[in-house]
C-alpha cells in the first residue's frame, strides 16, 4: 500500500510540468495564428465574421460616432481601447506569467464574447457533456466486453464472420453520420417522429414529476447516445476479443484445463481477470475522449449545449480565455483519469507491483 501511495504521488507531481508544458505549447500557438479577437471584431462590424459576438458594450463604446469607419475598419484609438481591455497591450512573457500564476490558482478569466467567467461556463456546459460521456462510455462497455469475450471463444465461426461485420461498419462511419441517420428514421426527419431531434430536457421540465423528469431525459438522450455507442463500441469489442484470445494461448490456460476446470471456470476465474487489464487500461481515454471530443458533432446535430459546443465556439471566436481555461481543465482531468485507471488494475490484479513500476 505504501509503493501505491508513493506511486500516485509522484504521478500527481508530474502533472504539473505536464500541465505547463500543455498549456505552453497552446499559448505559443496562439501568439502565431491569425485572426485574434480584435480582428474578429473588426470583422463582425465589417459583415464578415462568422459567429463573433463579442460583448464589448459597456467597456468601449461600440458606436458609429466611437471610431468605425463606415468600412467596418477600427480606428486605432479603439483598438488600443479593446487592446488594453483584453489585456494585449502587456509584454507577451508578462501576459504567459500571469496566466501560469492565475491557472495556479483556478482563475482563468472571463470569456471575451460571453461576457462571463470561464469557470461558470464550463460548469454550466458540464452535465450536457457528463451525460453524453458517462452514458455512452457505460453502455459500450455493457454491449462490448461481452460481444467480445462470445466472439473471443467463438472464433472463425459465422457468429464471428457477421459479428465483425457489424462491428467494422460501426468502425467505419463516423458516429455523426449515424446520428443524421437516426434523425431521418425517428425524429421526425423523413420517418417517424418517436424522439425529440434537440435539447436534453423539454420546456416543460421544470413542472414534470421526478419519474416524468426521467423518463423525459431517457427519451430525449436516447438518440445522440446511441449515435456515440454505434461508433464507440467497435474498437472496444475487438480490444476484448483480441485480449482473450492472446491469454487463452498461455501455458498456464493449459495447466488450468489439465487440472480439470471446466471452460467457463477457466474463463472467468483465470482468463478474465488477465484480458480485461488492457479494456480497463483503456477506459480513462475511452471516457475523455467520449467527453471531450467524440460528442462535438453529436452536441451540434442534436442541439446540446455542452462542452464540445463550447469549445468549438471558443475556437472560432478566438476566446482565448474560453480556449486555454478549458484546455487546462480538460488536460487536469484526463491526466487524473489515467491515473485513476492504474488504480484501478490493483483492484482487478493485486499482484501488481508499484514498487517496480515507472512512472
Amino acid at each position: 500500500m505504501t509503493a501505491l501511495w508513493s506511486y500516485i504521488a509522484r504521478r500527481i507531481l508530474l502533472m504539473v510540468p505536464t500541465l505547463i508544458g500543455i498549456v505552453t505549447i497552446t499559448f505559443i500557438i496562439i501568439q502565431f495564428v491569425p485572426g485574434g479577437p480584435i480582428e474578429q471584431i473588426q470583422a463582425r462590424f465589417a459583415g464578415q465574421a462568422l459567429d463573433a459576438t463579442a460583448t464589448i458594450s459597456g467597456s468601449v463604446d461600440t458606436g458609429a460616432s466611437s471610431g468605425i469607419a463606415p468600412t467596418g475598419e477600427l480606428d486605432p484609438e479603439m483598438v488600443k481601447e479593446l487592446e488594453k481591455l483584453y489585456g494585449f497591450d502587456k509584454p507577451v512573457l508578462y501576459r504567459y506569467f500571469k496566466m501560469l500564476g492565475d491557472f495556479a490558482r483556478f482563475e482563468f478569466g472571463n470569456s471575451y464574447y460571453k461576457d462571463r467567467p470561464v469557470v461558470d461556463l464550463i460548469i454550466e456546459k458540464l452535465p450536457v457533456s457528463i451525460s453524453l460521456g458517462l452514458w455512452t462510455t457505460l453502455i459500450t462497455y455493457l454491449v462490448a466486453i461481452p460481444l467480445g469475450i462470445r466472439k473471443a471463444m467463438r472464433s472463425g465461426t459465422a457468429f464471428d464472420a457477421w459479428t465483425s461485420f457489424f462491428v467494422t461498419i460501426g468502425y467505419a462511419i463516423p458516429g455523426f453520420l449515424f446520428a443524421v441517420l437516426l434523425v431521418v428514421l425517428f425524429a421526425g426527419g423523413t420517418f417517424w417522429s418517436i424522439f425529440p431531434a434537440r435539447g436534453l430536457v423539454s420546456e416543460n421540465w421544470e413542472e414534470l414529476s421526478l419519474i416524468g423528469k426521467v423518463l423525459d431525459y431517457l427519451w430525449h438522450i436516447t438518440l445522440p447516445v446511441t449515435a456515440m455507442v454505434i461508433g464507440a463500441f467497435a474498437n472496444l469489442t475487438m480490444l476484448t476479443k483480441n485480449s482473450i484470445l492472446d491469454e487463452v494461448s498461455k501455458q498456464y490456460v493449459t495447466t488450468a484445463r489439465a487440472k480439470g476446470l471446466s471452460e467457463n471456470g477457466v474463463l472467468y476465474r483465470h482468463v478474465f481477470r488477465n484480458a480485461m487489464l488492457i479494456v480497463i487500461a483503456g477506459f480513462p481515454a475511452a471516457f475523455v475522449s467520449v467527453l471531450f471530443t467524440s460528442s462535438l458533432l453529436i452536441e451540434v446535430i442534436f442541439s446540446l449545449d455542452g462542452l464540445g459546443l463550447l469549445g468549438f465556439e471558443a475556437t472560432l471566436n478566438r476566446d482565448y480565455p474560453v480556449m486555454l481555461g478549458s484546455l487546462f481543465i480538460f488536460s487536469l482531468l484526463g491526466l487524473l483519469t489515467n491515473l485513476l485507471g492504474d488504480i484501478t488494475y490493483v483492484l482487478v490484479d493485486p499482484r501488481i507491483d508499484f514498487e517496480r513500476r515507472d512512472v
